[in-house]
């Protein structure tokens, strides 16, 4: 068994977490969401980019049926709240950008927690399946809320009642995932991305997810509003100077994340 399920690698402004209980497809058992809720806490005070990521031939496979003896006797309704919850919070609401680097099969909750986040890159042979059904339960982590928002209501449906595969080539052409790239060149791919959004203005990274995400909620005026307010708090920082003085002089600008 792997001694941490949680590994952590810190490279500049990126922070790499690391699902590490290969030997059950990185299934979710409770020491694995505390380890990722606090891993993906701390990463927020000091990194730019965060990437989520499995060790070995899975992403997640989601809950791990097995943790704390009979499943049947879970309490789904506490798990949720006070384990995923939290977890998920961690990743939806992080002023950094957090990319799901999506490297084989993510399965149930664990489908659900790769699309928590900003963006998914996925390796072409990975699969999406929202699996809940097949052990009669709906989709939780989350998966009521990103799934219709990303491939529209019918898709939404179809993959949650039939519980069926999605390959990743199909996940990038519903919208569900950002890229879906030839597995040897996942990698490499995702890590340039990445170092891409750790050598980013960060500040306008930060209130560039707000003003997406509360997007869904707002009418044109308020949105129009947060859009100038947010603005507002960009033109105030070191990147923006930076950016302008760079564009201006004809130089790739040197944005230091203030």
């Amino acid at each position: 068994m792997s001694e941490k399920p949680v590994l952590v690698e810190t490279t500049g402004g990126m922070t790499v977490i690391t699902m590490n209980r290969p030997e059950v497809m990185n299934a979710l058992n409770s020491a694995m969401r505390r380890d990722l809720t606090v891993a993906l806490t701390e990463a927020t005070r000091t990194a730019r980019v965060i990437v989520l990521t499995g060790a070995g031939r899975a992403f997640c496979s989601g809950q791990d049926l097995a943790d704390g003896g009979n499943a049947a006797r879970i309490d789904l309704e506490a798990t949720l709240r006070d384990e995923y919850e939290p977890m998920l919070k961690a990743i939806y609401d992080a002023p950094v950008p957090v990319i799901a680097a999506v490297n084989g099969a993510a399965a149930g909750a664990g489908a659900n927690l790769a699309l928590a986040a900003d963006v998914v890159i996925a390796a072409e042979s990975a699969t999406f399946v929202q699996a809940f059904s097949r052990i009669g339960l709906i989709p939780d982590a989350g998966g009521t809320y990103w799934l219709p928002r990303q491939v529209g209501f019918p898709r939404a449906m179809g993959a949650a009642l039939f519980a069926g595969k999605v390959m990743a080539r199909q996940a990038a052409e519903w919208g569900m995932i950002w890229d879906c790239v030839a597995d040897e060149a996942f990698e490499g791919h995702w890590r340039a991305l990445a170092g891409q959004l750790a050598e980013g203005p960060t500040v306008a990274y930060r209130n560039l997810k707000r003003a997406l995400r509360q997007s869904y909620a707002n009418d044109l005026d308020a949105q129009l509003a947060l859009e100038a307010k947010l603005q507002a708090d960009c033109g105030k920082s070191h990147d923006f100077r930076e950016g302008v003085t760079a564009f201006l002089e004809k130089r790739p600008a040197k944005f230091e994340g203030r």
